[in-house]
Parts: C-alpha cells; sequence; structure tokens
C-alpha cells in the first residue's frame, strides 16, 4: 500500500465542515448551489485531495480520499456527493498516471491549477451509464461532435470540463462509446434549470445540459472502446471504482449522523403510556436501535476493503466490478435502512423541517437512484457469478 509520510497533509478541515452543517438546511430550503462550501473547500485544497503533489495536490488514494468522503458527509452530504463528481475523475486519472498511462496528464495539470471536473453520464433512458448512450458521438476531422441530453449535472454553476460520453453508431455491428471531457467554452450546448424543489440533494443543483452538436477536439477525447461491459477497461472501472465507493460513504456518513441525531434524542422523548424515564427504555425502539447498529457496524468495513484492496492495486480482474457495485448497493441500501427506521423512532416530530431528519430522510433517498441502481447491480453480480454474458440482455 502507498505510504503517507512523505505526502503533504491535507489541513484539518473540521471547523469548514462545521460550517457547511449550518449552511445545509438553508440550501436545502432555498434550492440552491452550496456556492459558500464549494468556496471555501476548495480554497482549503479538498478538491485537490486525489492529485499527485507532482501536479500541486495531496496525492491520497481512494482509501483516503474515500475517509475524507465519509467525513464532510455526516455534516453536509450534498456538498460531499457534488464534489465527488470532481474528485472521482481526478482520482482515477492519478491512478492511471502512477500506472504509466500518461494520456490524460493534461487532466491533473489543469486541476493542479484550479480547473474543475464535471460528471455528464446520467441520461434519460440509459440504465447502464459509461456503458451505452443516447447520445451521439459523431467522428469529424479533429476531434468529436456529440448531441444529446445530460441530466445530474452536480457541478454545474462551477464545472470548467465536464466529462460525458456518447455513442458512435457508425458502425452498428461495432458500436463505440466515446468518452470526452468538454471544455466550458465550447459552443453549441444548453444548461437547462430542471433541479426545482426534488425530492433531496437540493444542494448539489443538478441541472440538464443539452448538447446540440457540441465539438470536443481530440485532445479532449479519453477513450474510444466497445459498448457494454466489453468496453470497461481500466479508465472505465476506474469511473466505478472512484465514483461509487464514495457514492457509498456519503450516505454512510448520512446514515451515521442519523443515527446519532436519534439516539442523543431518544433519552429526552417521553411516553404518557411509559413508566420510564425516556423512550430509550422501550424494548421496540431498543430493538430498532439494535439493528440499526447491526447495519453501520456492516457498512463502515466492507467500503473500507474494497477501498483498501484497490488503492494496494490487489489484482481482481474483471471480479472488480462485482466487488465495487455490491460495496456502494450494500452502503446505500443498508444506510436507507437506518434512516427510514431513524424516522420511524422519532415520531410526529421527524416529519418537520426543525428536526433535521426530514432534510436527511430525502437526501438518503436519492442513494438508491445512483448508478448502478439495485436493478442493475444485481444482474452484474448474479451474470459475474454464474459466469454469464453481461452484455447479454433478456429479448
Amino acid at each position: 500500500m502507498e505510504t503517507t509520510e512523505s505526502k503533504p497533509k491535507l489541513q484539518d478541515l473540521t471547523e469548514i465542515f462545521q460550517r457547511c452543517a449550518e449552511r445545509a438546511p438553508i440550501y436545502d430550503k432555498e434550492n440552491r448551489f452550496f456556492q459558500e462550501d464549494f468556496d471555501e473547500l476548495k480554497e482549503a485544497g479538498y478538491l485537490l485531495m486525489a492529485v499527485p503533489e507532482e501536479f500541486g495536490g495531496f496525492g491520497m488514494n481512494l482509501a483516503e480520499v474515500a475517509q475524507k468522503t465519509r467525513e464532510l458527509a455526516y455534516y453536509a452530504a450534498p456538498t460531499a456527493l457534488a464534489l465527488n463528481m470532481h474528485i472521482y475523475w481526478t482520482g482515477l486519472v492519478a491512478d492511471l498516471w502512477r500506472q504509466g498511462d500518461k494520456s490524460l496528464e493534461w487532466l491533473l495539470e489543469a486541476a493542479g491549477k484550479g480547473a474543475v471536473f464535471a460528471a455528464g453520464h446520467a441520461e434519460s433512458g440509459n440504465d447502464h451509464p459509461s456503458l451505452y448512450s443516447t447520445t451521439k458521438a459523431e467522428k469529424v476531422d479533429g476531434g468529436y461532435v456529440f448531441t444529446g441530453r445530460k441530466s445530474f449535472g452536480s457541478l454545474t454553476p462551477v464545472w470548467t470540463y465536464l466529462g460525458l460520453h456518447g455513442q458512435d453508431n457508425s458502425d452498428p455491428d461495432n458500436p463505440k462509446v466515446v468518452h470526452a471531457f468538454m471544455p466550458r467554452e465550447s459552443e453549441n450546448f444548453e444548461i437547462k434549470a430542471t433541479w426545482d424543489n426534488v425530492l433531496g440533494m437540493r444542494a448539489t443543483r443538478s441541472d440538464d445540459t443539452i448538447l446540440d452538436g457540441v465539438f470536443v477536439p481530440d485532445k479532449y477525447i479519453a477513450r474510444v472502446v466497445p459498448t457494454g461491459f466489453a468496453g470497461i477497461d481500466g479508465f472505465v472501472l476506474g469511473i466505478f471504482a472512484w465514483a461509487l465507493v464514495n457514492f457509498g460513504n456519503v450516505y454512510y456518513g448520512l446514515a451515521q449522523r442519523v443515527f446519532e441525531i436519534v439516539t442523543e434524542r431518544l433519552h429526552k422523548k417521553k411516553s404518557i403510556a411509559l413508566n420510564s424515564p425516556s423512550m430509550a427504555h422501550h424494548p421496540g425502539i431498543q430493538h430498532d436501535i439494535s439493528e440499526m447498529v447491526l447495519a453501520l457496524e456492516s457498512i463502515g468495513p466492507h467500503l473500507d476493503t474494497v477501498a483498501r484492496e484497490w488503492s494496494e492495486g490487489k489484482d481482481y480482474g474483471p471480479a472488480w466490478g462485482v466487488k465495487v457495485v455490491a460495496a456502494k448497493c450494500n452502503a446505500v441500501e443498508k444506510s436507507w435502512g437506518v434512516v427510514d427506521k431513524a424516522m420511524d423512532i422519532s415520531g410526529g416530530f421527524g416529519i418537520f423541517p426543525a428536526s433535521g431528519l426530514e432534510r436527511l430522510f430525502r437526501d438518503a433517498r436519492l442513494g438508491r437512484f445512483h448508478p448502478a441502481n439495485g436493478y442493475l447491480t444485481r444482474e452484474v453480480l448474479a451474470k459475474g457469478m454464474l459466469g454469464l454474458d453481461l452484455d447479454k440482455r433478456p429479448s
């Protein structure tokens, strides 16, 4: 495993994280971007965590970044989630760079100088993000032209480059997925405001991006690979590893915060029907608390093991896909279970914004929408373990 003894240390960000926590309900209520959080964290170097020292960063690996992501998510999950959309690009490219692949060195140089990268993978009608695309990619002299619509652009107000993908179907027998980074100064794209008081994670301001024949030069074309699971190379696998492991940590950190809130309040919550000091003495409540503990105790070690083994370079081959999606799915589903039980325990007060739980409940629900969703996860796990063709879909 990489040693950290010679690495520059990211400063203690606890005070900044606490300010993020104070602003979180305001962002949610006003349905606005977490601009103050972004400015403070960028100034403090949070966005440089995974950038190698050679490019002005802290050189942190996935295991180290995951811990910091979890910590921020405990205070402000939407902020942690949105910033992960930048960090996972820098992290996966840093991994490739250390392995000798210098093809995307420009990205690390740009990130080290303050450029911000965002994710443009989500598309309506595509439940296999990154592996297929409803966006058209057309090869032209000097690059590709992209036409389509991207959803959930979490860093829309601040990104410098949008990491996106499209599908080149010019050869129907050999379709390709084209991964690219679109510079902000590109022409023929539009930001469409769609993030209007959505269920949760409002602070991410994840508006749509409409691509209407956007030209991206070859310099910013990261990969051209076959569609489907056959196209998973180190770059694409890195997207899944860095994005999904940290998605899991976002919702785990959120669930830890919810657990702390509800257990603290139990000692003050009373019932006229109970001859006891508080609801903490109720057998049913105690059972639910124990179930929450069992869930939380299983999430962290799972995420930590996957992140550590990835950082150590352990060779699981194609099985890495199974391990990554399983860790993310386990984390978000069990975290949701914790938050759901917490709402039961809280009683009617939990539905009011003053409780703090109402907002976190909504935020937690979005974890199961993030790729890979439960359907894709279970397809990957079952087919992978049965040795079936992952690209063969039901007719």
